[in-house]
């Protein structure tokens, strides 16, 4: 157990600084004092943040530290820390440590040297605020796994939970991944958000076949926000049939109806045995 107060003592500090998402006017006052105060900045990418820092005049060492040399790069940062320069991070875009790189970092220094996050813009809050979802409670998940059964898995997880469910996708993959909502959650209503803050900033909005059916630029990165479960999305009032539709979603029997009881607020016995009295599952 350990308490941490971070401007107590005036120790070498590890500052996570928000950048802009899109908009570089996104910036916050006090990241660009931060950025001007510390000795040196790890970066993702070097060459983003190089422009950052030269739209605002801002001249300082820039290291890089992304998911590959995370471990190298921790020593440098703790050399620095060490050497009583402070130290910060940035990611290409938004938060560190949010689907991005920063948070083994924190880990590693938490309990040596104070750690502070300097706010600033968030994908995931601008999108869904503006989305039209219910925006609390909500469930933010990143980037789903490439992997379709671990998808899937994932998906069936999350297939109960009454709030927005928020996720991160690339351009290239959000049609397979919609697809996979489909089939799993679906169709529910969805928002896909792009291009945040910037001049072509855009939301689409609908059901899932409605947007699988849409002709849209597939370009670059998405936040895809998933209305949460309905108590009326998959209940009929017939226990037999919303465990054949479950089913159809890709569960098993033993899944289907482990649902339909909490659906129902049932013992797991009660559902088995109105599946028995209808005759059973016909594969």
């Amino acid at each position: 157990m350990m308490i941490r107060q971070s401007f107590i003592e005036q120790k070498p500090t590890l500052y996570l600084i928000s950048t802009p998402i899109g908009n570089l006017k996104d910036i916050t006052l006090r990241a660009i004092e931060t950025l001007n105060s510390v000795s040196v900045v790890f970066a993702e990418d070097t060459r983003n943040t190089l422009k950052l820092m030269s739209h605002y005049g801002i001249k300082k060492t820039i290291k890089s530290y992304h998911e590959h040399n995370k471990r190298e790069a921790t020593e440098q940062v703790l050399y620095h820390l060490n050497q009583g320069e402070s130290v910060g991070l940035v990611t290409d875009a938004g938060t560190p440590a949010i689907s991005d790189p920063g948070f083994d970092l924190v880990l590693a220094v938490k309990s040596l040297f104070p750690v502070v996050a300097v706010p600033g813009a968030s994908a995931v809050l601008t999108a869904l605020v503006a989305s039209g979802l219910v925006p609390q409670p909500f469930t933010f998940i990143g980037f789903l796994d490439r992997s379709e059964s671990r998808k899937t898995e994932t998906l069936k997880k999350l297939s109960g939970f009454s709030h927005t469910l928020v996720f991160y996708e690339r351009g290239d993959r959000v049609k397979k991944t919609l697809n996979t909502i489909q089939q799993v959650l679906g169709n529910r209503q969805i928002v896909l958000a792009k291009e945040l803050t910037k001049q072509f900033e855009t939301y689409i909005e609908g059901s899932v076949t409605d947007i699988l059916s849409l002709d849209f630029n597939e370009k670059g990165e998405f936040v895809l926000m998933v209305e949460g479960r309905s108590d009326t999305l998959l209940s009929s009032g017939d226990m037999y049939q919303d465990v054949l539709d479950y089913i159809k979603l890709g569960y098993t029997e033993k899944e289907a109806i482990k649902k339909v009881a909490k659906d129902y607020k049932l013992p797991k016995n009660d559902v088995y045995q109105a599946v028995v009295d209808k005759g059973g599952i016909k594969q």
